[in-house]
C-alpha cells in the first residue's frame, strides 16, 4: 500500500499535465504553420537563378523582338535599339523595367509583359551572344566634339567622361554599364534627350549628366559612339 499511494499520485499528476501539454502543442503547430507559409511563398516566388535557356531565348526572340530589332539583334532602323553583345544583365534590367513601368513605353510594355522573368534571361542571353555589327559616324562637324566629350566630358561645367563608365571603345562595364560602341546615334540621342527631359527615369546617374547637355553636345556625342568598336 505504501508503495502504491506514490504511484497513484504520479499518475494523477501526468494525467493532469498531458491536456496542458496537448494545448501548448495544438497552439504551436499553427504558429509554426504560419511562419514556414512566408518563406514557402519566398521560395516559389523566387526567379529561377539556373542556366539560362539559348534554345527558348532564340525561339522568344524571334517570335516577339526579331520584328523591330532584326533576327541577329542588330536593329536596321535607327530608332530602334541594337542589341546584339549588350550586356545581359542590362537588357534584364530594361525588360523588368518595361514591364513594371519605371521605364515607360507603351510599344516595349505590351512586349515585355509577355515575357516571364525566365523568358527575359533566356532572351538576354541568346542575343547577348551574336556579334554587334559596326556602325559609324555620318557627321564631320560634330564628331570632333562628340570624340572630346565621350574621352574627356566638359570640366568647367563638371560633366563627367562617357569613358569612365562605358569604356575608350563603348564596350561598357557588365553588369554595372552598358555597352554602346556601334549603337544608332538616332536612338542614343533620343535616350539622351529623354534622360535629360525626364521622359526617362530609370538611372538617375544619367539624368545627372545628361541635364548638362544641350542639343548640340547630344547629337555630336551620340554620333561619335556610333562609329566606336
Amino acid at each position: 500500500m505504501k508503495l502504491l499511494a506514490p504511484l497513484l499520485m504520479a499518475a494523477t499528476l501526468a494525467a493532469t499535465a498531458l491536456p496542458s501539454f496537448a494545448q501548448h502543442a495544438a497552439a504551436a503547430a499553427p504558429a509554426a504553420s504560419a511562419a514556414a507559409a512566408p518563406a514557402a511563398v519566398a521560395a516559389a516566388a523566387a526567379p529561377a537563378t539556373g542556366k539560362p535557356d539559348l534554345a527558348q531565348g532564340e525561339a522568344k526572340f524571334t517570335a516577339v523582338c526579331a520584328a523591330c530589332h532584326a533576327a541577329d539583334g542588330n536593329s536596321g532602323i535607327p530608332a530602334n535599339p541594337k542589341l546584339a553583345q549588350q550586356h545581359p544583365e542590362y537588357l534584364v534590367k530594361q525588360l523588368q523595367e518595361f514591364k513594371n513601368g519605371k521605364r515607360p513605353s507603351p510599344v516595349m510594355q505590351a512586349f515585355a509583359a509577355q515575357l516571364s522573368d525566365a523568358d527575359m534571361r533566356n532572351i538576354a542571353w541568346w542575343v547577348t551572344a551574336k556579334k554587334n555589327k559596326a556602325g559609324f559616324a555620318k557627321d564631320k562637324e560634330l564628331v570632333s566634339m562628340g570624340e572630346r566629350i565621350y574621352r574627356g566630358g566638359i570640366t568647367d561645367r563638371q560633366i563627367a567622361a562617357c569613358a569612365g563608365c562605358h569604356s575608350p571603345n563603348g564596350a561598357g562595364i557588365p553588369s554595372q554599364y552598358p555597352r554602346l560602341g556601334g549603337q544608332h546615334a538616332d536612338y542614343t540621342a533620343a535616350q539622351l534627350t529623354a534622360f535629360r527631359d525626364g521622359g526617362r527615369k530609370n538611372s538617375l546617374q544619367m539624368s545627372q549628366v545628361a541635364a548638362k547637355l544641350n542639343d548640340r553636345e547630344i547629337k555630336a556625342v551620340a554620333d561619335y559612339i556610333a562609329g566606336l568598336r
